[in-house]
């Protein structure tokens, strides 16, 4: 009886050690994929577009072929629904002062439009332009995308949060991470899948956000876009909308003379 015992008892040792194994082994595979270096990416151009020089580029989006566009600055502040082709603005309605626009979405019939520092969402019908209802969140109002059934919104923080596109509330947050550490300054949005691409304010860096985890899964380089010469005068990247037809994306920024279809494709090796 004493033998069977420790028997048992070894037994009951080597499983338990087994299985401290086997956990220490998969934390170690999370913390590898956590810490992993995201994927180096470039934009490839594809073709380029007239895009008003005037427009302070908050928001992008296509829709069923139809591109949408979101302008900011006091005064200035637009939805626009906008010609592609030629850059030509087909339908507006003005945010009036003092309203500052920012990051657009379209859900359905509808296009909800942030406001930056004024806590407020617009939402306009479609095919109008009217405004049908206003949402209040608390924060600034950065980027907005709409992923099927549900808003993603950025407020220049390193948190995503997850929104009703019935009453604003926020369903969850996503906090987002580069190689394991906090990555902020995201600020326009296109949600893809389940997949977030954002803008990073003040660079030429868009980056690719796994919603499930919150991880940075690409790091794609947009330089170079503008030419020297049209690049006077103009402020930074912002805007992206993916066009499902062909997967390409389009791109612009505050103030750009064009408008670019790209392609993400890998870097070169350096």
């Amino acid at each position: 009886m004493l033998n069977d015992n420790a028997g048992m008892r070894h037994v009951r040792a080597l499983i338990l050690f087994i299985a401290v194994l086997s956990a220490v082994g998969s934390l170690d595979a999370e913390w590898q994929a956590a810490t992993a270096a995201p994927a180096a990416l470039v934009a490839r151009v594809v073709a380029s577009y007239p895009h008003d020089r005037n427009a302070f580029t908050q928001g992008l989006a296509l829709v069923d072929g139809v591109l949408y566009e979101s302008t900011g600055l006091v005064g200035r502040s637009s939805l626009r629904r906008v010609d592609l082709a030629t850059g030509t603005v087909r339908q507006q309605a003005p945010m009036p002062p003092p309203y500052f626009g920012e990051g657009l979405a379209v859900a359905g019939p509808r296009l909800f439009m942030l406001t930056w520092q004024h806590q407020r969402v617009f939402v306009h019908d479609r095919k109008t332009f009217a405004r049908v209802g206003e949402f209040g969140y608390t924060g600034e109002g950065w980027g907005l995308c709409y992923d099927g059934r549900a808003l993603v919104m950025s407020s220049g923080s390193d948190t995503l949060t997850v929104r009703s596109p019935e009453t604003f509330a926020v369903q969850r947050s996503v906090r987002v991470t580069e190689s394991g550490r906090p990555l902020d300054k995201l600020n326009e949005l296109e949600c893809v899948g389940t997949d977030v691409y954002a803008n990073v304010w003040t660079t030429d860096t868009i980056v690719r956000i796994d919603m499930r985890s919150g991880r940075v899964t690409a790091r794609i380089d947009a330089s170079g876009l503008l030419s020297p010469l049209e690049r006077t005068g103009v402020d930074v990247l912002n805007g992206i909308a993916h066009d499902p037809a062909n997967g390409t994306f389009l791109l612009t920024g505050k103030l750009w003379p064009r408008l670019f279809r790209v392609r993400f494709e890998p870097a070169a090796p350096k």
